[in-house]
């Protein structure tokens, strides 16, 4: 991979803008809930739609990245990026709110599949767990910096880091236009295309039933469902309750997410090497479910800070465990398991959100001892899981 150094450099910044633009709507949603009269459950809502047109789009577009190329889903994932921060930036409306998170879902739908099929292009079988370490990295710092990139933008004003991300957004567009190439040759394309008149949305569901991707899939599904429940209301619960800042959350995700890359890119290898790629996931799933019963009872700057950088770190290493076991089970159906992967991420992503904004509504304390049951659920079900 040493002469795609510089095109892999570009993969992970584009993926990084990506998931950076999703999660920057968290610090600053407790001033517009504020300004606009909104609850809690609204906000579970944004978040849920953004994840809902995600997981309608993603099982066709996983196919149409193996049918027409990875760059093209790639620019204009970008593109749409771009366009639904401008709108989110600009309205005063919560119709319009619901638009961006529907083309920023439908982006992030085209972006992921593009991105780690792209990956898995230009990476051998050896060189794919180290790459795809680094793509889940990218990932996991984008989402869980961008409520800490939000929350220092914001002292400019709420709607500064939509602007913001909506330049970058561009930047990455016309990187990924001029510099990255078609990895998928056009004999390729033929032949996917060909084969996709035997395939459907429902047989492509169907087959990741399958007993050696549904437990994976699975524990991708309840990982976003637990992740998606506790940070997406972590601004409110930490302003409601202790009366948090926008800046002090920013301080919490920053510490959190620099914490988190680190230990993916230097230990993350190695870890998997120790205890393997199973029991690094159980116990991921068990130390984020004890972490997310501990955040309802601690109180304190420092505390709250330990045991939210160790919960998120939790999540990171889990992301890259489950990428790579499916890129190494997926062998010349990356577009497929890409899609899938994303769309049973969405479906966690709106389950979690939803049902997190709903029991906030009823108690600050409910969508974190949510998360942990969703997450202890997870753990149960790797009992089924047979590695191969």
């Amino acid at each position: 991979m040493n002469q795609s150094k510089g095109v892999f450099a570009i993969l992970l910044i584009n993926i990084f803008i990506a998931f950076l633009g999703m999660a920057l709507i968290f610090p600053v949603m407790p001033a517009f809930i504020n300004s606009m009269h909104l609850s809690g459950s609204t906000l579970g809502y944004l978040v849920a739609t953004f994840a809902f047109a995600q997981l309608i789009v993603s099982p066709f577009s996983g196919r149409w990245v193996d049918q027409y190329g990875r760059k093209r889903f790639i620019v204009i994932g970008l593109l749409l990026f771009g366009v639904s921060q401008v709108i989110f930036a600009v309205a005063h409306v919560v119709p319009l709110l619901y638009v961006s998170r529907v083309i920023g879902g439908v982006s992030a739908a085209f972006v992921t599949p593009g991105v780690t099929a792209y990956v898995a292009d230009i990476t051998t079988d050896r060189e794919r767990a180290k790459a795809m370490g680094f793509v889940s990295a990218a990932i996991s710092t984008g989402y869980i910096i961008g409520p800490g990139v939000g929350g220092f933008l914001a002292t400019y004003g709420v709607r500064a880091p939509f602007f913001t991300a909506a330049i970058f957004g561009l930047i990455a567009c016309l990187l990924s236009l001029f510099v990255l190439k078609e990895t998928l040759t056009e004999e390729a394309k033929v032949t996917n295309r060909a084969n996709a008149h035997q395939s459907s949305f429902f047989s492509d569901l169907k087959r990741s039933l399958l007993p050696v991707y549904f437990i994976a899939f699975l524990i991708v599904f309840i990982l976003a469902l637990g992740l998606s429940s506790y940070e997406s209301i972590f601004s409110l619960f930490t302003n409601r309750r202790f009366g948090y800042s926008p800046q002090k959350i920013a301080l919490i995700v920053t510490i959190s997410s620099i914490v988190g890359m680190l230990v993916q890119v230097i230990w993350f290898g190695k870890l998997v090497q120790s205890l393997g790629e199973k029991k690094l996931i159980q116990l991921c799933l068990l130390g984020g479910a004890i972490l997310a019963v501990v955040s309802t009872i601690i109180s304190g700057f420092i505390a709250v800070l330990l045991v939210t950088t160790f919960i998120f770190l939790a999540f990171d290493l889990l992301r890259p465990a489950l990428t790579t076991f499916l890129s190494k089970t997926a062998q010349n159906e990356q577009g497929f398991v890409a899609g899938m992967n994303s769309a049973y991420t969405s479906l966690g992503n709106i389950i979690g959100p939803t049902m997190g904004g709903l029991l906030f509504d009823w108690s600050l304390l409910y969508p974190y001892l949510f998360s942990a049951a969703a997450l202890l659920l997870g753990l149960l079900f790797t009992n089924f899981w047979k590695e191969e």
